[in-house]
Formats: structure tokens, C-alpha cells, sequence
């Protein structure tokens, strides 16, 4: 089961995300899809930042992204520090959550997600970045400065 996130890099809450079998366009499309209506209106000059995965450079996500007036942006190919705070994430998510069980069904996973995402990290895992605030307390979502996404 493959999964995409959109992380504020703001305030680091997960904003979109998506799981697929597959490392699709779709994927990648539906979290971005997530994050716009969560997000919505975004500052002009809101930077989308992505890694040069098949999912990533799709035509269908730069679409979308353009059309919501985001700026696209691509690191450099395998480089894991440019891409730092996702794969913290992802590291995050793998230890305290992935790695403890195995879920039967696609559903399990996805509730077992959206509790993780929605309910712990968003609401109640505390960040150094923020200087230990909960990201609940940091939320702008009507910040007229430009943002990234990550």
C-alpha cells in the first residue's frame, strides 16, 4: 500500500493525504486535491515542493497544482536532505505506527491512518520547530503570505 502526504511546512500539519495501491498519479493528485480544499484559498505564490517521483511529475498533479496557483518545485535527484522534513515524517510514521502491526484489509489501514494523521499528529504530537506548541496552535490557514508544501 503506497501513501502520499502534503505537509505544511509551516505549521508541519498534514493537510492532504492518500493511499493507493500504487504509486500513481491519482495518488499524489487526490492528497494534493486534500490539501487545496483544506487550504483553500492559498497565498498566492504557494510553493509546492516534491521529490521527481513518476507520481510527482505527472501531468495530471502539475495540473492540478497550476490551476490552483500553486509553483511547482523539484529537488534534486536522490537526495534524501533536500527532501528532509517528508522523510522525518515518513520515519515518524514507520516507527510509531507501521511498524507495531499488520492490518487485514486496505480499510483497517486507511482508519488506522486517518487516526494517526487527523487525531495524533495534527492535534497532539508536539514539534521542536515550533518550539514545542501543538500544531493545532499554530494553524494559519488565512495567512495572506506566500506558503510552502511539502
Amino acid at each position: 500500500m503506497y501513501r502520499a502526504v502534503v505537509l505544511d511546512v509551516h505549521s508541519r500539519r498534514v493537510v492532504g493525504w492518500s493511499i493507493d495501491s500504487g504509486q500513481t498519479a491519482a495518488l499524489a493528485t487526490n492528497a494534493l486535491g486534500m490539501a487545496i480544499s483544506n487550504r483553500s484559498p492559498l497565498p498566492a505564490g504557494t510553493v509546492i515542493h516534491s521529490d521527481h517521483g513518476v507520481q510527482f511529475t505527472s501531468w495530471s498533479f502539475t495540473k492540478r497544482a497550476k490551476e490552483s496557483g500553486l509553483l511547482p518545485s523539484m529537488g534534486s535527484i536522490g537526495d534524501r536532505y533536500d527532501n528532509a522534513m517528508i522523510e522525518s515524517f515518513w520515519g515518524r510514521v514507520q516507527t510509531e505506527l507501521l511498524d507495531r502491526r499488520r492490518w487485514r484489509t486496505r480499510i483497517e489501514l486507511a482508519n488506522a491512518l486517518f487516526e494517526y494523521l487527523e487525531m495524533f499528529h495534527n492535534r497532539r504530537r508536539r514539534h521542536t520547530a515550533l518550539a514545542r506548541s501543538r500544531r493545532s496552535s499554530t494553524n494559519s490557514t488565512n495567512s495572506s503570505t506566500p506558503r510552502s508544501l511539502q
